[in-house]
């Protein structure tokens, strides 16, 4: 699942200025700022979006002419439009938008960008200190080999004949079709290594260290080839790994964050740049999955965005049409459907006069998932949300805010310090049908081990829902 909608526009917002010499927009996540702008300013961003057509912002009128509400959509990092530099912020801590990038590295591997990015707010160039760094401790171990097939035309025969090309040819012996496995470097992992080192080196605010970790990277994969950005991104999707490449994991991970970035490219002038924003919807549907498929990966079989039929219409011209359905996460056992999860960033707002003891999720979401429980013939499912992203600033932690979500039941979740963090939960029965829908949320606004003890807590959740959902 791709995490990063980009767009190639400008030089990345490190330039701290635009052309007029006016700061940057420092907007945050979600949150409404009223800006004075012009109309060519308000359209180049109210259009500014990335490859999936997504807008990043959101533009209404303000209350005075000339006056503009501008509230950023669920995208974090930074863009140029109309001059304009725009920083988006995220609500949560930025080292914690390091976990949820989830490269399997523990906290102290990005401890330095999520300083440097709580600083600047430059994503990009945090990302490609981060990227070199790790490629770095990946080739530490020595450059990844493996055998590779090849196969061509030779004078003298090396491996294996091909005979079915060389049957081809009419009776020609020479030069022989031949094919062979050679143990070399010049494989996908390091392919896609080399290509994120040289895209990385054209972004600007990188320190001079990183820059130079880049070079050395380079010298390294010197007698490896470098493919096409489009082609490194396929092999990286379709990437398998072993314990014999395992160790390469976190780099591949966000050498694909970088990649992505560069499939669009434009130039204005003499000027080559790039815009870069996480989509933190599909970052913390991906993030999410990830470690549930971690923990649960021994007892279920863990499948994300998995088609299933919903349903059958009549059959017309002799043709039935079949209607299925796509869940965020199935838990297959023994070949059934076991349990089912739709997995939402954002959290409903609820009004506390009218419905102070309602479940918190979206109406609509609960829809959508009983949909999903009655086509798989589950007696339960799950929501999972995000907290943070609607957090009242003004209260305590585990005050109004936490004690207002949870309906029917608050669970706990133990962290490494031995400190409890609760784990906000809500079900609601469906009249009728008897199916239960659950809602739980992850607070993304703790420590990193916090967020942990919650994941835990989920799977845990989940793997009683499953036993109980599929009980006679």
């Amino acid at each position: 699942m791709p995490v990063v909608d980009t767009l190639m526009r400008s030089s990345t917002a490190a330039a701290a200025r635009d052309d007029d010499g006016l700061p940057p927009l420092l907007l945050t996540e979600s949150e409404p700022e009223s800006l004075d702008l012009t109309q060519a300013q308000a359209n180049a961003l109210a259009k500014a979006r990335g490859r999936t057509g997504r807008n990043w912002l959101q533009l209404d009128f303000g209350e005075q002419t000339g006056r503009w509400i501008v509230t950023p959509r669920n995208f974090v990092g930074s863009f140029i439009a109309a001059g304009l530099s725009v920083i988006v912020r995220p609500k949560i801590k930025p080292e914690n938008l390091f976990a949820l990038l989830e490269v399997g590295l523990p906290r102290a591997a990005w401890r330095q960008e999520a300083t440097d990015y709580a600083s600047t707010y430059e994503l990009l160039p945090a990302l490609v200190s981060f990227f070199a760094r790790t490629a770095e401790t990946a080739l530490a171990r020595g450059l990844f080999h493996h055998y590779r097939r090849d196969e061509g035309d030779l004078l003298a025969l090396r491996g294996r004949i091909d005979f079915a090309r060389q049957f081809r040819r009419g009776g020609v012996l020479v030069p022989i079709a031949c094919s062979w496995e050679e143990f070399t470097p010049d494989v996908d992992e390091n392919r896609c290594l080399r290509v994120a080192a040289r895209r990385s080196l054209q972004v600007q605010g990188v320190p001079g260290d990183d820059q130079r970790r880049l070079h050395r990277l380079l010298a390294a994969l010197d007698s490896v080839g470098e493919p096409a950005v489009s082609t490194a991104l396929n092999r990286l999707h379709w990437m398998q790994y072993t314990r014999l490449n395992e160790h390469y994991r976190p780099a591949l991970g966000l050498a694909r964050l970088i990649l992505s970035n560069f499939t669009l490219q434009d130039r204005h002038g003499d000027t080559s740049a790039s815009a870069f924003m996480l989509d933190m919807n599909r970052l913390f549907e991906n993030f999410i999955t990830t470690r549930l498929q971690r923990k649960l990966g021994s007892l279920f079989d863990v499948r994300e965005q998995a088609t299933s039929a919903f349903g059958e219409s009549e059959v017309i011209e002799n043709r039935q049409k079949h209607v299925s359905v796509r869940p965020d996460l199935l838990l297959r056992q023994g070949g059934r459907v076991v349990g089912v999860a739709d997995i939402k960033y954002k959290l409903a707002a609820r009004d506390k006069r009218t419905d102070p003891d309602g479940a918190y999720g979206r109406a609509s979401d609960y829809y959508q998932l009983l949909a999903y429980a009655t086509a798989l013939k589950l007696k339960e499912g799950t929501l999972i949300y995000c907290t943070d992203v609607n957090r009242d600033e003004s209260s305590e932690p585990d005050g109004p805010v936490g004690s207002d979500r949870a309906s029917s039941g608050t669970g706990e979740a133990s962290n490494h310090d031995g400190s409890v963090t609760p784990l906000v939960e809500s079900t609601i029965t469906v009249q009728h049908v008897g199916t239960k829908l659950h809602a739980i949320a992850i607070d993304l606004s703790g420590s990193p081990s916090s967020i942990d003890a919650q994941i835990n807590a989920l799977a845990g959740h989940l793997e009683t829902s499953a036993e109980r959902s599929v009980a006679p």
